[in-house]
């Protein structure tokens, strides 16, 4: 049983791509008491609706938690739903961050992978790279998922930071403690450096389980600020397209994605 188990596991990991568009962090509670349990699922879906899936070390390049007391890898077990589940250790803010593997996708018609690059605001870059540009289908894709949740345990006192992870969405001030009447500014990060001029996707989750989704657009310095409201879930979202230096699509992917991910709430 347990090894048919697995099996249907596996299996569903690699049918994920099909399921859905963005991968996020999602805490059940999103404000612990001090000794509290975090618990979260990793979730593929749209709209900030999806599918919960287990924790797969096949899936995971990188799992680990940032609290005030330091950095420590999370250690979960083969097939655990939810992802995570572990008694919170410190008072402050926790920064829980999760690296997937790659994995691909294939495009076998053209009007897909152009929803995909107009969705995510990523034509420029397709137009800058014209040998690719004028490429028909069938041809594939590979894929990177970078996630992180921001929980508030006790206190919730604690600032974001980047974690080193290759994209990745920084909240450049608390969403817990912080005062948010003019918005949380975020900063976007790809190799280190400011994305400026791109695009974050807000998708804002009411008590009502209703989802209300934005475009916004950083400055030259990577920076935004989102409008948040309070006792709402967000969920933000943001997309590097690059070329894999291949241009035989026999050979190998020839586009490489990838997202970054960052969900939050804002108390009431």
């Amino acid at each position: 049983m347990r090894i048919l188990t697995v099996f249907l596991l596996c299996l569903g990991a690699l049918l994920r791509p099909a399921l859905g568009h963005e991968f996020w962090l999602s805490p059940q509670e999103y404000q612990l008491p001090t000794g509290g349990q975090i618990v979260a699922d990793f979730r593929v879906g749209e709209n900030f609706k999806g599918a919960s899936y287990p924790f797969l070390p096949r899936d995971t390049t990188d799992f680990f938690l940032i609290t005030p007391d330091g950095t420590a890898p999370l250690a979960t077990r083969v097939g655990d739903r939810p992802a995570l589940n572990i008694p919170a250790p410190a008072d402050g803010l926790a920064i829980v961050v999760h690296e997937t593997t790659d994995k691909r996708v294939f495009y076998q018609k053209p009007e897909k992978f152009a929803r995909f690059v107009a969705s995510k605001d990523l034509g420029q870059v397709v137009a800058d790279n014209q040998s690719l540009s004028r490429l028909n289908p069938p041809f594939s894709e590979s894929y990177r998922r970078y996630a992180k949740a921001l929980i508030a345990v006790g206190t919730g006192q604690g600032q974001d930071r980047p974690t080193g992870l290759e994209t990745e969405i920084v909240a450049l001030r608390n969403p817990y403690t912080d005062d948010l009447s003019d918005g949380l500014p975020i900063r976007v990060l790809y190799q280190g450096a400011p994305r400026g001029n791109v695009q974050v996707e807000v998708f804002e989750k009411l008590p009502s389980d209703t989802v209300r989704t934005f475009n916004l657009r950083t400055d030259p310095t990577g920076q935004v600020a989102v409008p948040v409201l309070p006792g709402r879930r967000y969920l933000l979202n943001a997309v590097v397209l690059r070329p894999t230096g291949q241009t035989d699509p026999e050979a190998g992917p020839v586009w490489h994605t990838l997202w970054a991910s960052t969900t939050f709430a804002v108390p009431d």
